[in-house]
């Protein structure tokens, strides 16, 4: 293998363990918060609406959702400050 193709190929596999590795973390994190805010609604929601099953699960729908949407925004205005395309 010339010496152009070894470095791309090495390039292209640390950029593949860097994706890889970035959504491993990702899920991990999403995965914790998904306990964090199951256990927040059912802490505080259920005991203040008796019989709340399906609107406190809404509610977790709703707030899962809203820091999504926050945290996608806020990356996309850093990436846009830095330059990065997606």
């Amino acid at each position: 293998m010339a010496a152009s193709k070894k470095t791309s190929f090495h390039r292209e596999l640390l950029s593949q363990m860097v994706t890889l590795s970035t959504s491993a973390f990702g899920l991990a994190a999403a995965l914790a918060w998904n306990e964090t805010i199951q256990q927040t609604v059912k802490d505080f929601i259920e005991p203040s609406l008796p019989g709340s099953g399906i609107l406190s699960r809404f509610i977790y729908a709703i707030l899962v959702t809203m820091l999504g949407v926050l945290v996608t925004f806020q990356l996309s205005c850093l990436a846009s400050r830095w330059g990065i395309k997606k």
